[in-house]
């Protein structure tokens, strides 16, 4: 369910409250923290914008990695996964899926860890909710060809002596359970934060493919791997925020800064515009889904949601819920990932090829929305967010994936789409259509 898709570095201009200016790309493979320019035009190195007292910013980078070899591996990809679940049906809530590395784009920011700090980039992940970085005895390739946390220059590192793995949906660490100080702003530290200090990544995680070192989980202390303490739970116990949740944009363009996590505050000109919808247990970001829908067509697309909503008069809302089908916001996703068989009805729909999710550019313009039905409230993607236009090539093909997995993932392309502040004391999620 989490997934982590990795390839070249592009990142685009940034501004954040006096920045300016930003170099194209961290240099060489990837080591190198952003050149960020004040409004003097000097140079200086910083990763975080603090707004205010308990509420501060973090700068995220596109990584976009869609060049053609790329994109030929996700037609292949999408092909042979809707052939192999073509005579099966989804499978029971529960089960697990392997979901492969085909997309190769993602959002990575900033952080600092131990003293005196040991700068790291990492990918905000709010389908997982532990914080991993290479450790120094990581002999792996993957840890080797990258910036690899040295326990023994930190005066504040103390190893716990527990052992942790791992296992995402693309990719599998394999370390110790550390503590230390971790930076997420200038002016805001997680003290004896937890972390995994990997001495074991596999390939999933080896250059040129992954220009981020590690990874920050948001989801909850439920959802962590080796009991350690969530940092969204570390920062709401410890009053470190003005307000206990987060906001995140994801940008499309490069006309824009690529995107940015907002801790103790959110964006307020989305303030009227959101709607709240209830997360669905205490692991991550997830809420329940009861239908998708086409234009204004009355055809639930769900595989199975006509029968719990033909059940929903005689459930308690908690029943219903239990029932219902499951969607987890995943930053960490490069695709929409859903039931093989709800996503061929979609591709049939809007005549795009079931196999390869190839649809002629020329029909584009006349398409209509899809409506995602979740947590009861109406959520819509426009065609120009749903389907993918690879310039370089002239394809145009859909943004989404078929997994054998009761649960969806509603990665990227989604979030683009909307605007999200993810509270993480009451565990609710509010959306607002993005302004672009």
């Amino acid at each position: 369910m989490r997934t982590i898709f990795i390839g070249l570095v592009a990142v685009s201009k940034i501004a954040i409250g006096a920045v300016i200016g930003i170099d194209d790309a961290p240099s060489g493979i990837g080591l190198d923290g952003p050149t960020i320019y004040d409004q003097e035009g000097v140079k200086v190195h910083a990763s975080f914008a603090s707004d205010a007292e308990g509420s501060f910013r973090v700068p995220l980078f596109l990584k976009d990695g869609l060049d053609p070899e790329s994109k030929r591996r996700e037609r292949m990809e999408r092909s042979r996964r809707m052939k192999s679940f073509a005579e099966k049906p989804p499978s029971s809530e529960g089960s697990s899926a392997t979901l492969t590395n085909v997309r190769d784009y993602y959002y990575y920011g900033y952080i600092d860890i131990g003293n005196p700090p040991q700068k790291f980039s990492v990918v905000f992940d709010t389908g997982s909710s532990n914080i991993w970085v290479p450790g120094d005895a990581c002999k792996s390739s993957a840890c080797v060809e990258h910036r690899r946390f040295k326990t023994s220059q930190s005066g504040s590192f103390m190893n716990t002596g527990k052992k942790i793995q791992i296992q995402y949906g693309t990719g599998f660490i394999a370390g110790d359970v550390g503590q230390d100080t971790v930076k997420v702003s200038s002016s805001v530290m997680l003290r004896n934060q937890s972390f995994a200090v990997t001495n074991l990544e596999d390939r999933t995680f080896e250059l040129p493919r992954s220009q981020f070192d590690g990874l920050f989980g948001l989801g909850f202390t439920g959802g962590s791997e080796g009991g350690v303490k969530a940092p969204v739970d570390t920062m709401v116990d410890e009053n470190i925020l003005r307000e206990p949740l987060f906001g995140v944009k994801l940008f499309r363009g490069s006309e824009k800064s690529n995107g940015e996590i907002t801790f103790g505050s959110y964006d307020k000109s989305y303030k009227d515009k959101l709607q709240w919808i209830d997360v669905y247990g205490n692991y991550f970001w997830a809420t329940t889904m009861e239908g998708i829908y086409y234009g204004d067509e009355p055809t639930n697309y769900l595989y199975g949601a006509d029968k719990v909503n033909s059940l929903s008069g005689s459930l308690t809302p908690q029943e219903k819920a239990r029932a219902s089908r499951k969607a987890l916001l995943d930053t960490g996703s490069s695709l929409l990932y859903g039931d093989a068989f709800t996503l061929a009805a979609m591709s049939t729909r809007i005549g795009a090829d079931v196999l390869s999710g190839e649809i002629p550019c020329s029909a584009v313009p006349n398409l209509k929305p899809f409506r995602f039905v979740l947590g009861g409230k109406n959520f819509s993607m426009s065609p120009s967010e749903y389907i993918y236009h690879d310039e370089s090539s002239g394809v145009c093909e859909v943004q989404w994936m078929p997994v054998s997995e009761y649960l969806w993932v509603l990665g990227i392309p989604f979030l683009q789409s909307h605007y999200t502040v993810y509270n993480i004391k009451e565990h609710k999620i509010g959306l607002a259509k993005m302004s672009h």
